[in-house]
């Protein structure tokens, strides 16, 4: 399983990811807000978040996170004179709190206790896989390289393999709120077309995108 943490304390940041690392868990440690901001996608499965960090803070990391990935587990360490900040992160969805200073036990138990969840693969044909839990696509087990919106979109379309995604439903998450044109969509879906069989992805004439894959048991 792959952790983020975000604690710009190094020494405790090491201290955490050395734990972990003992129970067998793939961390990646952030220091600064803005450089966890653009790692959200490399296909994690639980994030740590101390909330006040530089250059964007845990609660910022906390609502992107929440914006895309409504069940993946979220633990915010924090000093006990932040009870404000603690309440608006439990407002905006993060499943537990740790008080600074903690024992690592105490953080190792969270996890395991949070990350029990169901994994989502699917079958895009041709030995195409598309894991959504890990938000990776491998073929032959070999992973190909997909960039950011890349992946955001594969995201989009295996939340539900029954139903279609309009373009304003494909401009909200793949760009993030940032206005595109149906043209910039269509080049998108261009290159990933160019990455996996080609008729994974449908097209809904003024409507949208569906994509045809077999979830695997």
């Amino acid at each position: 399983m792959k952790i983020l943490v975000l604690e710009d304390n190094e020494r405790l940041c090491n201290l955490i990811s050395s734990a972990l690392e003992k129970e067998g868990y793939k961390v990646d440690t952030f220091y600064d807000g803005e450089d966890a901001l653009e790692a959200l996608v490399n296909g994690y499965q639980c994030f740590i978040l101390d909330i006040n960090v530089p250059s964007l803070d845990g609660i910022s990391i906390l609502e992107s996170i929440r914006m895309y990935h409504k069940d993946i587990p979220v633990i915010i360490i924090s000093s006990n004179h932040e009870l404000d900040k603690i309440q608006t992160s439990y407002e905006i969805g993060c499943d537990d709190f740790l008080k600074k200073p903690f024992f690592m036990y105490e953080l190792i138990h969270k996890i395991k206790k949070l990350c029990k969840y169901e994994t989502k693969v699917l079958n895009l044909g041709n030995d195409f896989v598309f894991d959504y839990t890990k938000h990776c696509l491998t073929k032959d087990g070999e992973e190909v390289k997909l960039a950011k919106k890349e992946i955001l979109f594969l995201e989009l379309l295996a939340k539900d393999v029954h139903r279609v995604f309009s373009f304003d439903e494909i401009e909200e998450y793949v760009w993030e709120g940032e206005p595109t044109s149906l043209g910039n969509i269509r080049a998108l879906v261009k290159r990933i077309r160019k990455k996996i069989p080609e008729k994974s992805i449908k097209i809904v004439k003024g409507l949208g995108y569906s994509i045809d894959a077999a979830e695997i048991e």
